[in-house]
């Protein structure tokens, strides 16, 4: 029997009427023990902290850089990814985190200004390194072909705007609105939120790409799904939310991935034959497909965590420093997940 968009629309009413909530019944939300989580937390730093080192030296080591005329950098490569990195964890201003550094120069022998550490956040140097230590630990884990969940959020630029809660005000508007500003005080436009997307392996928990835009979290996702085919991850299959519950964004995916998400309500059968093969997995073999889709929620948990970790607001302001910013977020949460996977 032919699939019609009839069929999408009676199995999206049936999810809503009966099938949401036996799904829920059979997979109960788990309370947190929040002792037992902090404990796990401080466990996770430890094991963290005894991997970085090393895998940033190796990092460091595969990079041959010819000096041009100019003064010398006062720290070596090594010491100025370490510091950018400890600096994003710490989630300290520069000047408090130039503080910090002044009272342990004399164990550390790193004694800058809060200027030298915001000027590494579009260090070309340091880019490159963090994208090589991106990559190790991918390798390292043996992350390749893998089934992926995806999901994007904004970070403020702003204490005046919180993201969650204008998200709740506008829904999914706020991931399309190209100019979402606010002013400072000196009355100048200034952008008030970041558009970040994540690409998680589902299996080992580790992000394998990421995006950033100013304008739009559709941009973010085409920038992640870029960096995703660069560094050669194929996906098996991908989870995504409702947003992205469209035949355009299949138009990237290779013929054999499998994707799961849960059709708008005006959704039809035209598009490419990713969407056309979606759509019919989604009609025949709905409570399948729902097992497969809900492991979306790896993803949301991601976010949740990195949020409580490192803060909803990135302090940065140039384009280039705030994606920076969000690569560091992304190697911290790969290698918090590094050493408990």
């Amino acid at each position: 029997m032919a699939v019609t968009y009839k069929d999408i629309r009676e199995k999206l009413k049936e999810i809503d009427e009966f099938l949401l909530d036996d799904y829920k019944k059979n997979h109960p939300e788990q309370k947190r023990d929040w002792r037992t989580y902090e404990e796990q937390y401080a466990l996770r730093i430890k094991e963290a902290m005894k991997q970085l080192k090393p895998l940033v030296d190796e990092a460091v080591d595969s990079i041959r850089i010819y000096k041009g005329a100019g003064a010398p950098h006062i720290l070596t490569l090594k010491q100025r990814v370490l510091l950018l990195l400890l600096h994003r964890l710490f989630g300290e201003s520069n000047r408090m985190m130039a503080s910090m550094l002044a009272i342990f120069s004399v164990l550390s022998d790193i004694d800058v200004s809060y200027k030298t550490i915001e000027r590494l956040y579009s260090d070309e140097e340091v880019e490159l390194a963090l994208h090589n230590l991106h990559i190790l630990i991918l390798k390292k884990k043996g992350v390749q072909d893998i089934d992926a969940a995806g999901d994007g959020t904004g970070y403020s630029l702003t204490i005046s705007k919180h993201y969650a809660s204008e998200t709740q005000k506008r829904g999914d508007k706020i991931k399309e609105t190209e100019t979402q500003q606010t002013e400072d005080k000196e009355g100048k436009k200034r952008q008030a939120f970041v558009y970040s997307f994540k690409l998680i392996d589902v299996k080992t928990k580790i992000y394998v790409a990421y995006g950033t835009s100013m304008k739009s979290e559709k941009q973010a996702y085409v920038q992640a799904m870029k960096m995703k085919d660069e560094i050669g991850i194929k996906l098996n299959s991908i989870r995504l939310d409702r947003y992205y519950s469209c035949a355009c964004y299949f138009d990237g995916f290779d013929r054999g991935t499998r994707a799961y998400v849960i059709p708008k309500k005006n959704a039809t059968l035209k598009g490419n034959w990713n969407w056309k093969r979606t759509m019919i997995n989604f009609v025949e073999n709905t409570e399948e497909y729902l097992e497969q889709y809900y492991q979306r929620e790896m993803s949301e948990n991601g976010w949740s965590v990195d949020k409580r970790r490192f803060g909803w607001e990135i302090a940065q302001r140039r384009s280039d420093r705030i994606d920076t910013a969000d690569f560091c977020t992304t190697i911290w949460h790969n290698l918090f997940e590094f050493g408990a996977t």
